[in-house]
């Protein structure tokens, strides 16, 4: 930061230790495989793309505690990025009523398991 700043003057400072960097969780059959079947449903032919938030979240720190954390939304945003947190802070209804029956889905195939 210093160097891009480029004004000797000015002197960035660490306050605190960053936390730790957790590993990702495993992304087993059993954890992907309802994601899958649910979406499958929801939107036919939607491609399931696992990918990172990096947001803050608690599952940076269950993750670093041995506990694997996953999240998963099935709510898609505004094409111009301007959904949740963007400038208007707003998602379409229909992606919040669709992301909830999608989330339904899933936790009643994860409760459903033995």
């Amino acid at each position: 930061l210093e160097r891009m700043i480029g004004d000797p003057g000015i002197v960035v400072t660490l306050v605190g230790e960053p936390d730790p960097v957790s590993p990702p969780p495993p992304l087993t059959p059993a954890i992907l495989d309802p994601i899958l079947a649910a979406a499958a449903r929801q939107w036919p032919g939607v491609p399931v793309v696992p990918s990172m938030a990096a947001g803050a979240t608690d599952g940076r720190f269950t993750n670093a505690a041995g506990i694997p954390t996953y999240g998963v939304t099935g709510m898609f945003g505004d094409p111009d990025g301007g959904g949740v947190h963007g400038l208007n802070e707003r998602i379409r209804v229909r992606s919040l009523y669709e992301g909830r029956d999608f989330l339904f889905d899933l936790v009643k195939a994860y409760t459903a398991r033995d």
